[in-house]
């Protein structure tokens, strides 16, 4: 059986808490540490035409291809927010081929913007697997139509019985919709299959709320993660999320 060592972080656009300062280069060298084949972010800003003006540690160029550099090879951004001075969106970064990149708009209302990155990844030996990146809204109602959405993106997108990786930011703190995922899609939290419970994870300094998730078909869970405190508590107001993951027969 294969291991894959998988990360989910929503990255704040590379800024600390409320803003104060940019957090690139520290966040990279987190992110690093993790060793992790697979990664899924989210406020992942693509382009920003004042930040490097304003900030002289701003790094050039889109903040997921700062972070991929040389460690992850390949690497897929999904654009959702568009603005006067750039945009942002989800990512995923891969040491693994991504033979395949789709993304797709499931905003609930227009006042905000939300994708669904999905990527298909070469593992080794030939395997594939199908990898979603989601950052869902604030508000329940928007949060139920975009589960809505997801469910029927992938039963209508990825055949029955392939293992599929769902992880993002869902904002789901009263965990509504685990339920409809494991019942509709079959799949279930990295977090609830090895611990009994989803991870806490917002806010980053002391987590209350399980806001984060890793889905999962067609994996069993050896470890699970939730990384805060140290160094990780002077970047992002989320905590990332890790899971070590083994491929079923």
């Amino acid at each position: 059986m294969q291991t894959l060592t998988v990360a989910t972080y929503n990255i704040h656009k590379g800024f600390s808490h409320f803003n104060r300062r940019v957090v690139m280069h520290e966040l990279r060298e987190r992110l690093r540490e993790l060793d992790a084949d697979i990664v899924f972010l989210q406020e992942v800003q693509g382009e920003h035409n004042r930040h490097a003006g304003n900030f002289a540690n701003y790094p050039e160029g889109a903040q997921h291809e700062f972070i991929a550099d040389r460690r992850w090879p390949f690497s897929a951004y999904g654009k959702n927010c568009v603005y006067e001075a750039g945009h942002h969106g989800n990512a995923i970064l891969s040491r693994y081929p991504i033979v395949q990149t789709l993304n797709t708009d499931i905003s609930a209302h227009r006042f905000e913007s939300r994708g669904l990155l999905h990527c298909e990844v070469q593992l080794e030996g030939g395997q594939r697997v199908h990898c979603l990146c989601a950052h869902f809204g604030l508000f329940a109602r928007g949060r139920r139509a975009q589960t809505a959405a997801l469910i029927e993106y992938v039963r209508e997108t990825i055949p029955a019985g392939v293992p599929v990786i769902i992880a993002g930011d869902f904002n789901d703190w009263r965990n509504q919709m685990s339920h409809a995922i494991a019942r509709d899609l079959g799949m279930h939290d990295a977090f609830h299959l090895h611990g009994g419970r989803v991870a806490r994870s917002f806010p980053a300094r002391l987590p209350l709320f399980r806001l984060d998730r890793i889905y999962l078909r067609g994996f069993t869970v050896s470890q699970t993660d939730v990384h805060v405190g140290g160094l990780w508590q002077r970047l992002s107001d989320h905590a990332a999320l890790s899971a070590i993951l083994k491929r079923n027969v």
